[in-house]
């Protein structure tokens, strides 16, 4: 195998290597009351790895080859990982004086942050099995200690708990299924497990092998029935760790099932077409009925994050169940879209949680009532990203449910069509929760104790989250050509393959 390293194209992933080397240094070598060094040290670094990531998007030729095509810097390379930059860098942002006022390690804190997020970075990349499980592995591993990372909260270590538990149990699931493929296939690049079925008999241990892969990443993107470790840990996680879990944790998982589906087994969407079409469909139903019940904030986020990556997996399903074989590539670049914007939209939403909970002390959706009367500002930046997660025009939003409405009717048979509608009834029962939250700040009367409260100052770099995260959610509602932009360049890894 020649080993040849392209180190412009390895740039993000070296620049958050130093960074992670810099973190832990300043954390040793700095005094307690100097610790938030560590925080400005992982925000330079996230920042600094940009710079290569954008020269190499501008280069005549952005795919770059290593490692005899297990590792590719090619457009859905680069769109994915500017958006795990994008997110690790807000998700700093927010924790900055969340992790500082309690106290927390914090120099351990953003180590594991930058070394779930060159993870997700990596896993972009890989081209082969054995690249895309330590990348994943690498991704889930620091997110298990950060999900307890409130160690004296009964609810943080149950959290962490659960999703250590269930992750190793995926990860199992997963491994087996991958080692299954190279038995069967003889290869563990997604190119030559793609030749290996084309030219072999597809018999039923590929199939049992597809699935197992398919259940791996379901855990992963929180897909019913996996889901159940989801909101526990989302609820018992500090609400900066939850943010990261719903979209950069999640969107990890659908890089990895974008991947294996459309360059391992392009050719097997018999198989993975039906699976997925069933997934999509429980995952909305389950996340979206389950999240009408909740009374807790965090935990409504959590269903809606689940029924979210239902809405995801919608172009997955159509692609494998439709006769029309350019279906694969427009459903990726529909897919790839919905991630990007329900990236902006999640973690503004949980900016928005972050900053309440500052004035409410609390969780649950009935302190947020009359919030439109003592913090409009806030009230109205809740609105924004709610109505958006809902899909109302003209915020992004519309635009992430009218990508996957149309690559669901772009072809019309039985089973796309059910899809549709079971899609457009589940947008409806979203909206009446997201709206109920939204009535709760503008139309319920507020506590009256909260009258004679004062209110706390959002911290500055949670007012730079909300400024990015909110001019996103408004510019790509009105120019939806921003999000579609990142699909089209990403679609192409489907039409080369």
């Amino acid at each position: 195998m020649p080993f040849e390293i392209d180190y412009h194209a390895l740039g993000p992933e070296i620049v958050l290597a130093v960074t992670l080397m810099a973190v832990i240094t300043v954390d040793l070598l700095v005094p307690r009351s100097l610790k938030y060094l560590t925080a400005i040290t992982a925000v330079v670094g996230t920042t600094a790895a940009f710079v290569p990531l954008i020269t190499l998007a501008l280069h005549d030729d952005p795919v770059r080859s290593m490692f005899d095509g297990s590792y590719v810097a090619d457009e859905f390379a680069l769109v994915m990982k500017a958006l795990f930059l994008a997110a690790a860098y807000l998700v700093i942002l927010m924790s900055f004086d969340y992790i500082d006022s309690e106290r927390f390690y914090q120099g351990e804190y953003y180590f594991l942050l930058v070394a779930s997020t060159l993870g997700a970075v990596v896993m972009t990349s890989a081209r082969d099995l054995i690249i895309l499980f330590i990348g994943l592995e690498l991704v889930s591993g620091p997110l298990f200690l950060l999900a307890g990372w409130r160690k004296g909260s009964v609810k943080s270590n149950e959290a962490s708990l659960k999703f250590f538990l269930l992750g190793v149990l995926s990860a199992a699931i997963l491994l087996y299924g991958m080692s299954f493929l190279y038995g069967l296939t003889g290869s563990v690049t997604f190119e030559g497990i793609r030749e290996a079925a084309i030219s072999g008999d597809q018999g039923p241990a590929f199939t049992m092998a597809i699935l197992f892969v398919m259940v791996g990443f379901a855990f992963k993107i929180s897909a019913v029935p996996f889901h159940f470790w989801a909101p526990d840990t989302y609820e018992g996680a500090p609400t900066p760790v939850t943010a990261y879990l719903s979209v950069s944790s999640k969107a990890a998982g659908f890089v990895g099932l974008l991947l294996v589906t459309y360059l391992a087994f392009p050719d097997a969407a018999n198989v993975w077409g039906p699976a997925l079409w069933i997934l999509a469909a429980l995952t909305m139903t389950v996340g979206n009925l389950t999240a009408l019940r909740q009374t807790n904030i965090v935990r409504l986020l959590a269903y809606s994050s689940v029924a979210q990556a239902g809405f995801m997996l919608i172009p997955f399903a159509i692609a494998g169940v439709s006769d029309t074989p350019d279906q694969l590539e427009s459903a990726f670049g529909a897919t790839v879209t919905y991630i990007v914007i329900y990236a902006f939209m999640n973690l503004g939403a949980f900016a928005v949680v972050i900053a309440v909970s500052r004035i409410t002390r609390s969780g649950l959706i009935d302190s947020w009532s009359g919030l439109g009367a003592r913090a409009t500002g806030l009230a109205v930046l809740g609105s924004i990203f709610f109505l958006s997660l809902a899909g109302i025009p003209p915020l992004a939003g519309w635009f992430a449910k009218f990508v996957v409405f149309s690559a669901a009717i772009s072809t019309l048979n039985v089973w796309t069509t059910s899809l549709a509608a079971i899609a457009a009834v589940n947008a409806v029962i979203a909206f009446y929760y997201y709206a109920r939250v939204v009535k709760a700040m503008w139309f319920d009367p507020a506590p009256t104790t909260a009258e004679r409260e004062a209110l706390p100052i959002v911290p500055r770099t949670l007012q730079y989250a909300l400024a990015i995260t909110v001019a996103y959610v408004l510019a790509a509602g009105f120019f939806p050509q921003l999000s579609s932009f990142f699909g089209d360049a990403s679609r192409m890894i489907a039409a080369g393959n």
